[in-house]
């Protein structure tokens, strides 16, 4: 235990709500500020990707005990479910038996963490806009007008966790020395739903991440519990294939037809469904420092934004927490070197996982459709079952493993060196599992990165 201070926690999402609860259990007295109104009163649809959790995600919860609890409401997701444009499909398994990510909607799982963050004893402020913080003082200055009357409450520490365009991170950025860059992706998505079928059950396979991989845009579906699927179609804002064409119901209908034709039947509401629902946009954003002194510190998305395809933005914010308990037991109360130890260790990690989610969108709309890449894939896999201790590949690293982002992107580039030999190899189509290819995977790994 810490010496009990008041902290404050800007944003109630699902990285700002876990750590209330750690703060809470550590003996603080933990307040969470949002500017919108209480998730568990609104309808939350429209705008959202489903969530997975991966193992990264699961320690942290484990470490405070939660995992069980958060288990009930998730759907263990084991393979990809790729879908041709010629309608056939194929499965790609994650990992080995038994491992899987879980399908989560980000509305039941928020709702669930605010529940038991106030079981836990931490307050929630909702309908707060925090406009700005003194970051010497820790203090939130609150109104509701950024040019109104403001309220000033002073806290022992701040945590910015308010996201991608973070009030407490735009603070920091008008002092010297502050590193800031923020990138928006020419693709954008739209929410789109596979309803139940009558009795309540799916209408494609629950435990897979079904893609319908089209070069450079593609439709995406995860499974809910009530036998649902909430769907996300990326594409390009402008150009060929975008949203800027899909204009009136005829274009979509035919659009659909044309490219995601095994869809018809599983998605009866496309029309409303498209035209009800906004235009999301993706954002990349990298800063550094993460912290002020002793007094500020930003957390998951506030200091490291990333794009969705590897879906481990949530997972990436709750590793941040576990890093930050773990300087907190190792440091006590001195509340500097636990930030700067925190954001010394996730900086390069947060990096490479921005690097991995932008590359595993290219992985995901288009090379599941290329028989190379899935052949690839296959060979990875039987060398790994073969050799468990010299290979693991990268997605299992990253989803399977809590190896540093930053050395499984190391390794992942080295091995995909030595699988792009492997695949000119002579007929590796037929060959592909021989004691040639063995021993020429063998041969390249004694040049270890």
């Amino acid at each position: 235990m810490q010496t009990p201070q008041k902290i404050a926690v800007v944003g109630s999402g699902l990285v700002g709500t876990l750590l209330a609860i750690y703060l809470k259990k550590l003996g603080h007295k933990v307040h969470v500020f949002d500017r919108s109104p209480d998730i568990r009163t609104v309808e939350f649809s429209g705008r959202s990707i489903n969530l997975v959790m991966s193992n990264r995600g699961w320690k942290t919860l484990e470490d405070i005990g939660l995992s069980d609890e958060i288990k009930k409401i998730g759907i263990p997701v084991d393979k990809r479910g790729i879908h041709l444009q010629d309608g056939s499909y194929t499965t790609q398994f994650y990992g080995k038996e038994g491992e899987a990510i879980y399908s989560l909607s980000r509305g039941i799982l928020n709702r669930r963490m605010i529940d038991l963050a106030e079981e836990a004893g931490v307050e929630f402020f909702f309908n707060h806009k925090v406009w700005d913080v003194s970051l010497s003082t820790a203090t939130l200055h609150i109104g509701e007008t950024e040019r109104g009357e403001w309220t000033d409450l002073k806290y022992d520490k701040v945590f910015g966790a308010d996201g991608a365009f973070s009030r407490v991170r735009h603070r920091m950025q008008r002092q010297s020395m502050f590193d800031y860059s923020q990138e928006f992706m020419k693709i954008g998505y739209k929410e789109l739903h596979i309803p139940a079928n009558s009795d309540g059950s799916h209408k494609i396979d629950k435990n897979s991440l079904h893609i319908w991989p089209r070069g450079n845009f593609m439709l995406m579906g995860l499974a809910n519990l009530d036998g649902s699927f909430t769907c996300t179609l990326f594409m390009p804002f402008e150009g060929e294939n975008s949203f800027e064409q899909l204009k009136d119901e005829k274009t979509l209908v035919d659009f659909f037809a044309k490219y995601f034709p095994d869809t018809k039947e599983v998605i009866p509401d496309l029309v409303e469904d498209f035209f009800k629902n906004p235009k999301s946009y993706l954002v990349m954003m990298k800063c550094f420092p993460w912290s002020h002194n002793d007094k500020v510190a930003l957390i998951g998305d506030s200091a490291h934004a990333i794009v969705p395809f590897y879906g481990h933005g949530m997972n990436a914010g709750f590793e941040d927490i576990t890093i930050l308990n773990e300087m907190i037991a190792k440091y006590g109360d001195d509340w500097e070197k636990i930030f700067q130890e925190y954001e010394q260790s996730r900086k390069p990690n947060a990096d490479a996982i921005a690097e991995l989610s932008f590359r595993n969108f290219m992985e995901m709309s288009s090379k599941t459709a290329d028989e190379n890449f899935l052949l690839q894939k296959k060979i990875e896999k039987w060398f790994s079952d073969k050799h468990p201790d010299k290979w693991m590949p990268l997605y299992s690293r990253v989803t399977f493993s809590l190896q540093p982002y930053s050395e499984a992107l190391a390794i992942g580039e080295f091995q995909n060196k030595i699988m792009e030999q492997v695949m000119q190899f002579p007929n590796i189509q037929h060959n592909w599992n021989s004691d040639e290819v063995e021993k020429l995977i063998l041969e390249n790994l004694k040049y270890k990165i």
